[in-house]
């Protein structure tokens, strides 16, 4: 099973391409900084994972998420090679997006929020008094 799940701050705006065959596919490339869960001389770690994500979840990307916002991602891992112009094989490992979702509002940012983003301050109500009776459940 190849499946990874990453809370992190997006280390700048995603970087947006489309493909040159007949769909014309979104693809997506960010990087997403993930705290480690130690700190090193009293500073906090972190590692820089290069997330790519194609289609709808790219085209998201590009409209909602921005440098500095909090995400949580899910995905699977990918590596490949290529060799570079100096002849060096050069090795990558890269997430590949399956889901991504807000852990932050957007306005927290400065930038208002999709309807279907998860605004978590938000997904609770206050229950009035009086309406006990009514509730399926207790």
């Amino acid at each position: 099973m190849n499946k990874i799940m990453l809370i992190g701050r997006l280390t700048r705006d995603p970087e947006i391409r489309y493909s040159t065959n007949d769909n014309n596919t979104a693809i997506a490339r960010y990087t997403l900084a993930v705290n480690r869960p130690f700190r090193k001389n009293g500073e906090q770690q972190a590692d820089f994972l290069p997330c790519i994500a194609f289609g709808k979840t790219a085209e998201f990307a590009e409209k909602y998420l921005a440098k500095g916002m909090r995400v949580a991602v899910e995905g699977r891992i990918q590596t490949g090679s290529y060799t570079n112009q100096e002849g060096q094989k050069i090795y990558t490992t890269d997430v590949v997006v399956e889901r991504q979702e807000f852990l932050e509002k957007r306005a927290d940012n400065g930038q208002q929020s999709p309807d279907n983003a998860n605004n978590y301050d938000d997904r609770f109500m206050d229950i009035p008094d009086g309406i006990d009776e009514e509730l399926p459940f207790n």
